[in-house]
């Protein structure tokens, strides 16, 4: 939903800065993409999904914010009303136990196979999961799939979203907190619960949660676009880049229920 100038395309469109780093203009949409989610946050339970942590999300002024629930850490947290869920934070981390080897003995294994030749960064987030920031032309060809295979045994996998290779416990994912938020809405009585669930997301790790919503997109480009993936109740924009964000915007809008008519893609 939200882009660096490099996704710019050659398009030049009014544009909102919605996150600084170090007081530095970083990420942006469009005016018109601004707007509308705006509208539709008035409109519709929005929830923020993003493998970001909560520091990095915490950066973003995302229109129709403040937001009663966001999910961060790739689902490893649930924001409610800006604040750490401790109740499911616990369960994940006790479901990353149960899947196998803890982030010390993976981090430690990482770090084995990797040099500063084309790793630029090695992260550990939110205590959940790390994340290389690579050189993409002098990476191994080989890496991620031989890194992959000793992940999966041991409870893990790994996937690349543009020059970031993460390695992640299968304990975390966004589908399993994007349906407690669900159940959690519906229990309170602030979502019908025959209220359809439409997802948004371009990298390997969204494809579970695109699989698990009733209705999907995603943008023509990014590590999905790469892989060709698709599914039965998937959309792909028509647009690329920042473009791409705001086509989301309005097929969210007009697929929500009562809604007539919706952009093609």
């Amino acid at each position: 939903m939200i882009y660096s100038r490099n996704a710019f395309d050659g398009a030049e469109p009014a544009t909102v800065c919605v996150e600084y780093l170090d007081g530095a203009p970083l990420s942006y949409m469009t005016a018109a993409a601004t707007a509308a989610m705006a509208d539709l946050a008035a409109t519709a339970a929005v929830l923020p999904t993003t493998t970001r942590t909560i520091a990095q999300f915490d950066r973003i002024r995302f229109p129709g914010e403040p937001w009663a629930y966001a999910v961060t850490s790739n689902g490893g947290n649930i924001l409610v009303d800006g604040s750490p869920d401790r109740q499911w934070r616990r369960a994940v981390d006790g479901a990353v136990r149960a899947g196998g080897a803890t982030l010390a003995e993976v981090g430690a294994a990482l770090r084995d196979r990797i040099d500063e030749s084309w790793v630029l960064k090695y992260r550990e987030a939110d205590e959940l999961f790390c994340y290389l920031v690579v050189d993409l032309s002098v990476t191994p060809v080989d890496f991620l799939a031989e890194w992959d295979s000793w992940c999966r045994p041991r409870g893990w996998s790994a996937s690349r979203q543009g020059r970031k290779i993460y390695t992640m416990p299968m304990a975390v994912c966004k589908s399993r907190a994007v349906a407690e938020v669900r159940a959690r809405l519906v229990a309170s009585g602030r979502l019908d619960p025959a209220a359809p669930t439409l997802a948004a997301g371009d990298g390997a790790l969204d494809a579970e949660m695109l699989s698990a919503a009733d209705r999907a997109i995603r943008p023509r480009h990014g590590e999905l676009e790469e892989l060709g993936w698709t599914h039965p109740n998937l959309t792909v924009t028509a647009s690329t880049g920042i473009l791409a964000g705001e086509e989301i915007v309005d097929w969210f809008t007009a697929a929500l229920p009562g809604r007539v008519t919706e952009p093609t893609g």
